[in-house]
């Protein structure tokens, strides 16, 4: 298989890094602005890696909100830079959903529950007209495995 850009997108508490863990982890390399909580620019150090990783042939997963295009747009175009596929995969949640998901973390890992409302707000489901190659859509079903909507 060639690398990929797969770019995670959902409110906080969707799923997003579940997601990761479950179905990417093995192939991908793990990019997030959580992780780089010291960077002062971590929209560069984002795109830094995203970039490293590509360039040594390794497939890639951003793990942000990535709740509007033109947050998911930087890396669409460093994806088609490179010549490789970018896939967007939504964690569909309700603000219901997510804020009960976002209760039972512990730590710095909880979010305010007003940032998943804000970003609720902002949240544009992904679409090809961006530039992906495809968009899958998921939903967390009650037994917590991740389901491709419509299947």
């Amino acid at each position: 298989m060639s690398a990929e850009v797969a770019v995670l997108v959902g409110l906080p508490g969707a799923g997003k890094s579940t997601f990761y863990r479950q179905r990417l982890a093995a192939t991908h390399a793990h990019v997030s602005k959580d992780l780089l909580p010291n960077a002062r620019t971590r929209q560069a150090r984002q795109d830094a890696l995203v970039r490293e990783a590509l360039a040594s042939g390794r497939s890639v997963a951003v793990d942000n909100t990535n709740v509007a295009a033109a947050d998911r747009a930087a890396i669409v175009s460093i994806a088609h830079g490179f010549g490789v596929r970018v896939v967007a995969h939504y964690i569909e949640a309700t603000t219901r959903e997510a804020v009960a998901r976002n209760e039972r973390r512990e730590g710095r890992s909880r979010v305010p529950k007003v940032a998943i409302f804000t970003c609720a707000k902002r949240l544009v489901p992904p679409s090809l007209d961006e530039g992906f190659d495809e968009v899958h859509v998921w939903r967390v079903s009650e037994t917590g495995a991740f389901e491709e909507a419509g299947s």
